[in-house]
């Protein structure tokens, strides 16, 4: 699999989280939205359990892929205080992300072409409750899941007027 999109877009959003940092406080965010400890927590927390669901098909298991606990505030909290903060949480996404890309370009076609019992969801409401092949589930960080979260924490800084969701 190249991962070229994947990398560019953890670079994108790891640049975005260090303007952030060094912007300093911007708008809030909009209600019921994330603030930028909370979007990071959670782009660690979903890495990590792609990450999981990636080696247990290396491993010559079933990998599976359930976000929720990526979408717990309580989660989000315990995973940033855990990390340290704001910088050891983006020092995260760069190691797990630079960890995905490594291991994606090793995947064979079979294995990515496996399907995986994937439950996606974005709040309450469900997104995928089926399974996904690995490689869609790759991709998706790439197409859909970094560049959302990118824009975002661009939202944050200030000179913003709002959060987008």
């Amino acid at each position: 699999m190249d991962s070229t999109s994947l990398r560019l877009a953890y670079d994108g959003l790891l640049e975005a989280g260090e303007k952030l940092a060094d912007a300093g406080t911007g708008p809030s965010p909009a209600p019921g939205e994330w603030d930028a400890d909370q979007l990071l927590a959670h782009l660690v927390s979903v890495d990590a359990a792609v990450l999981a669901a990636a080696y247990a098909v290396v491993a010559g298991g079933h990998g599976t892929f359930d976000n929720r606990q990526s979408l717990h505030l309580w989660n989000l909290e315990r995973i940033g205080n855990r990390a340290g903060g704001e910088a050891q949480l983006r020092r995260r996404i760069r190691i797990q992300g630079d960890a995905l890309c490594a291991l994606a370009e090793q995947l064979s076609d079979e294995e990515l072409g496996q399907r995986i019992p994937t439950l996606l969801m974005s709040g309450d409401t469900v997104l995928v409750d089926e399974p996904v092949s690995l490689g869609t589930l790759i991709a998706g960080l790439a197409d859909d899941h970094l560049p959302r979260h990118t824009q975002q924490l661009l939202a944050l800084l200030p000179g913003s007027s709002s959060s987008e969701g």
